[in-house]
């Protein structure tokens, strides 16, 4: 097991009840879906990051417990900056990254829901940084599907033939997310901000505003808008993107 993220039975092992961390402005209704969801759980204080110490409610049991009052509030102020994004831009586009297989049904369906683009795959270097040659690279893809349904790979040889659809299978697992991204996305939002760190690098050079879920092991320095929760859990990510969908004032696409 990777020694960075919580074993479930010693999760379960913390005993956690009650309004954790909650302020007295944070609904309670929404209190009780983040404590269901399991969004508190932090990683082992060994791995503690210095950064995450002001989001840290707690400990029990070697395991950090996450303020969910500050996550409520972190979550709220970053889905305002989305919506004044929204409001300024009505064709404002996120680009959304989560690989890990808990995350990707979730970045899916929030994707889908606003037709954003989204990373679920291997995060490719130069996505943002060398946006010219990855679309470059996207177009030749698109150029190849084309080709392929119109009948015009079919002068090739059946080996030749067989090669042009593995490279259209590869680059399809690869472009397939991003594949409608024709310019650079307003703003980029991460579920587990350790995980995709080279996204997080290249969306800070080119001062693309970040949003991102990060974990009580992750440095949050240079994130514009980090919210403190469980990155890893599929029920924490799932009820997270479940609540951006609610939440965002961007019209959803049919």
């Amino acid at each position: 097991m990777n020694d960075t993220i919580i074993d479930h039975k010693e999760a379960e092992e913390a005993e956690v009840s009650g309004p954790i961390g909650a302020e007295a402005s944070v609904d309670p209704e929404m209190l009780q879906e983040m404590v269901k969801a399991g969004v508190f759980y932090g990683r082992k204080k060994s791995k503690t990051n210095p950064r995450m110490k002001p989001y840290i409610f707690t400990a029990r049991n070697a395991m950090e417990i996450i303020d969910l009052g500050l996550t409520a509030e972190t979550l709220q102020r970053a889905t305002k900056f989305l919506n004044e994004l929204f409001a300024a831009k009505p064709q404002a586009r996120i680009l959304i990254v989560g690989t890990e297989p808990g995350a990707r049904e979730a970045v899916h369906t929030l994707a889908a829901a606003f037709k954003f683009p989204y990373v679920v795959g291997r995060w490719i270097g130069g996505t943002l940084t060398n946006f010219k040659t990855i679309t470059d690279r996207i177009n030749y893809f698109k150029s190849l599907k084309a080709n392929k349904a119109s009948g015009g790979l079919e002068k090739y040889t059946k080996k030749e033939r067989l090669m042009f659809d593995r490279q259209i299978e590869r680059m399809d697992r690869i472009f397939s997310g991003i594949e409608s991204m024709t310019e650079l996305p307003q703003a980029l939002l991460v579920f587990n901000a350790k995980l995709h760190d080279a996204a997080v690098r290249e969306a800070r050079l080119l001062k693309i505003p970040i949003v991102a879920v990060v974990n009580t092991d992750t440095n949050p320095q240079g994130i514009e808008f980090p919210i403190p929760a469980n990155d890893s859990a599929k029920t924490s990510i799932a009820w997270i993107a479940s609540y951006f969908e609610k939440n965002m004032g961007k019209e959803k696409m049919a």
